[in-house]
C-alpha cells in the first residue's frame, strides 16, 4: 500500500467495507503498540531504563506523529540560530535506513544548509554524542528527531506540531499516525505548529488550547514555511516571480507531500500535474526519466520538488537536457512567539556559560 493510500485508509475517507475491516484489524495492532510504548515510557519515567547524560547542553527537536511535521526546516533554523550565537553545535540523528557516518536525504540537506555545523550520523544516538564530542568538541548537541529517544538527557524539548495534521488522526501507530500516546506531550517544553498559514484561524486557536491542555502552560509559537527561490540544475537560483510565469510539474517522496502541493499553490504557483513517492523514496534514473515525460505531457515548463528530494535527484536531472528540473528553496519563518522560543534556548545557553565558570 502506498503512502497517499495508507492516509486514505486511517484518516476514515476510504469508506469500502474492505477500508472499515482493514481499519479494524489496524486498531488492533496500535493497541498492542501502545502498550509497549507505555510501558516502556514509564520505565523511563521511574528510572528503570537509565538516560545518559552528556557534558554539554542537549536541545531535542522533535515530534509525536510521523511523517512530514516541517521538523527539518526547524532543525536547520536552530543550527543558524546557534550559530549567530557564536555557538558551535553539532546535529546528532539517526538518518534513515543507513549505518553509521552515512548520508541519507535529511542528514545531507542539514549539513548542506548549515555549514560549519558538523552533522553526525548514528543508529545509537549516545555513541554519536560520545563521538561528536570527542571529535569536534561542540557546545550544543542538537537531537534531531529526538522526542521519543530518551536515551539521552536533554535541557530542552521542542516539538514540531503540523497544522494541516496536528494529532495523527488521535490514533497510535498503525491505525493513525501518533508515534506514542498524545498525552505524551507532557515531556514537552515547548511546541512549534509549523505550516501554521495551512489552518484558518479556528483550526489553529484549538490546535494551540489542545496543546496547551495536554502539555500545561508551555510556550507555543507559531510558524511557517516560505518559499524564497527555486534552484536549478545548473545550481543557479530562479526568483519566485519568474516561477509565478511558469506552469509546475510537482514531484516528491515527502511524509506529507499535500502540505507541499497546498504551500506552492497559497504561493501563487500554477500546478498542472504531480507525481508522489513515499516518503525516503530512493529515485532511478527511470524515476527521474518518468517525472520528465509525465510533466512534458501535462504541458509543464518545470518540474520541481522539495529540498530534501532534489539531494537524491539533481545528479539524475542533470542529465536530462530536454527539460528543466528545480527545487524549492524554503526557510522557516516564525509568525508569532518567536521570542518565547529563543528566550528557552538562551537559558540552556547561559546555564552552560555558568557551569563553565562555576
Amino acid at each position: 500500500m502506498n503512502q497517499a493510500a495508507y492516509r486514505m485508509l486511517i484518516s476514515g475517507q476510504d469508506r469500502r467495507l474492505r477500508a472499515v475491516l482493514l481499519r479494524a484489524v489496524l486498531r488492533c495492532f496500535a493497541f498492542v503498540y501502545a502498550a509497549a510504548v507505555r510501558c516502556r515510557n514509564l520505565l523511563y519515567q521511574y528510572g528503570l531504563i537509565r538516560s545518559h547524560a552528556v557534558q554539554v547542553p542537549v536541545i531535542s527537536i522533535g515530534n509525536i506523529t510521523t511523517g512530514g511535521t516541517g521538523k527539518t526546516p526547524l532543525v536547520i533554523w536552530l543550527c543558524r540560530y546557534l550559530s549567530q550565537k557564536q555557538i558551535r553545535c553539532a546535529v546528532l540523528t539517526r538518518g534513515y535506513k543507513t549505518t553509521a557516518g552515512e548520508m541519507s536525504d535529511e542528514p545531507a540537506l542539514l549539513a548542506k544548509s548549515c555549514p560549519g555545523v558538523q552533522v553526525v550520523v548514528h543508529p545509537d544516538r549516545v555513541a554519536g554524542a560520545e563521538k561528536a564530542l570527542r571529535d569536534y568538541q561542540p557546545q550544543v548537541l542538537v537531537l534531531d528527531d529526538g522526542f521519543q529517544h530518551q536515551r539521552i538527557q536533554r535541557d530542552l524539548n521542542i516539538v514540531a506540531i503540523d497544522a494541516t495534521c496536528p494529532f495523527g488522526y488521535d490514533k497510535l501507530l498503525p491505525a493513525g499516525l501518533l508515534r506514542e500516546p498524545i498525552s505524551e506531550l507532557k515531556r514537552a517544553d515547548a511546541a512549534i505548529i509549523t505550516r501554521f498559514d495551512l489552518a484558518d484561524a479556528q483550526q489553529a486557536s484549538h490546535i494551540e488550547q489542545r496543546i496547551r491542555d495536554l502539555a500545561g502552560p508551555i510556550p507555543v509559537a507559531r510558524a511557517v514555511h516560505r518559499h524564497t527561490h527555486a534552484i536549478q540544475a545548473n545550481g543557479q537560483p530562479l526568483p519566485l516571480e519568474k516561477l509565478r510565469t511558469m506552469k509546475l510539474f510537482v514531484y516528491c517522496g515527502i511524509g506529507n507531500p499535500q502540505a507541499f502541493m497546498h504551500c506552492l499553490q497559497q504561493d501563487g504557483f500554477t500546478i498542472v500535474g504531480n507525481c508522489f513517492f513515499n516518503d525516503h523514496h530512493d529515485y532511478t534514473m527511470q524515476d527521474i526519466k518518468s517525472i520528465a515525460a509525465k510533466a512534458q505531457h501535462c504541458g509543464a515548463d518545470m518540474a520541481v520538488c522539495t529540498q530534501k528530494d532534489w539531494v537524491k535527484t539533481a545528479v539524475f536531472c542533470r542529465q536530462i537536457e530536454s527539460f528543466s528540473f528545480g527545487a524549492m528553496a524554503l526557510e522557516l519563518e516564525f509568525a508569532a512567539n518567536a521570542e518565547a522560543i529563543e528566550a528557552l534556548i538562551d537559558q540552556v545557553i547561559q546555564r552552560q556559560a555558568y557551569k563553565k565558570y562555576e
